[in-house]
């Protein structure tokens, strides 16, 4: 109870005092706000050694694409990958609920850095052009697009079925998507307490090359995700 207590009060204020350090980047150039992003990723890395004797461990380093474009679908169990993921690839571009960009202060650094925000469950204007605004800044940008095909977090023995939408993207952008598969939830689950001595593995699978149908590559991602999480949960 001690140990959730520190990691949770000292997590918290090294994200508030990050944000309200960099609160004049706003009106500077994005790269430096990202900066902050790696920043908030390597502190939550410390407060996981610290505090939960927890080690964060990267397998498959050997196949993160590089040279050529690409996006990222991972598995979702905390809000440790939204943070630490912004250390290993270049600063992605997350595609997340809107209702984050109303978060005070928090919300500014996410439209700063040009996230995308969908209303989730809702046919609206705004999602209906999602795929236009992914493709303009795929073009545009060096940054990869990341995803959580789960759509939500998940406990880590929780298996659902990813959402169709993350073919699509991979149909629209034809580039390589680079699957990854955190097992975060086994210490940072988004039900109860946080569990101390054991290992974040984020595992950095094979890249899926372009040209298959939609269908055929979720259920082929979702394969292989949930494969590896089988192995390292």
């Amino acid at each position: 109870m001690i140990k959730n207590f520190l990691f949770q009060f000292f997590f918290f204020l090294g994200i508030i005092c990050i944000s309200i350090l960099f609160l004049p980047t706003l009106l500077m150039p994005t790269e430096i706000v990202l900066f902050g992003g790696k920043l908030m990723g390597y502190w939550s890395e410390i407060c996981l050694k610290l505090f939960l004797s927890t080690k964060v461990v990267v397998k498959g380093k050997e196949n993160i694409i590089t040279h050529e474009k690409f996006f990222i679908a991972a598995s979702h169990q905390s809000m440790f990958e939204t943070f630490y993921l912004q250390t290993i690839f270049n600063s992605p571009i997350f595609i997340l609920k809107k209702e984050l960009l109303q978060i005070p202060i928090f919300g500014w650094y996410l439209k700063k850095i040009g996230s995308i925000s969908i209303k989730r469950n809702k046919v609206t204007k705004d999602n209906l052009g999602i795929i236009d605004k992914i493709k303009k800044l795929v073009q545009n940008s060096d940054r990869p697009i990341i995803i959580f095909p789960q759509a939500t977090r998940v406990l880590p023995n929780e298996r659902i079925s990813f959402k169709k939408g993350v073919g699509r993207i991979y149909n629209e952008l034809g580039i390589k998507c680079q699957p990854v598969a955190i097992n975060s939830g086994n210490v940072w689950p988004k039900k109860g307490s946080l569990k101390t001595n054991k290992l974040i593995t984020i595992s950095i699978l094979e890249p899926v090359n372009p040209g298959m149908k939609p269908d055929d590559f979720t259920s082929t991602i979702e394969r292989k995700i949930y494969s590896e999480l089988d192995l390292i949960c």
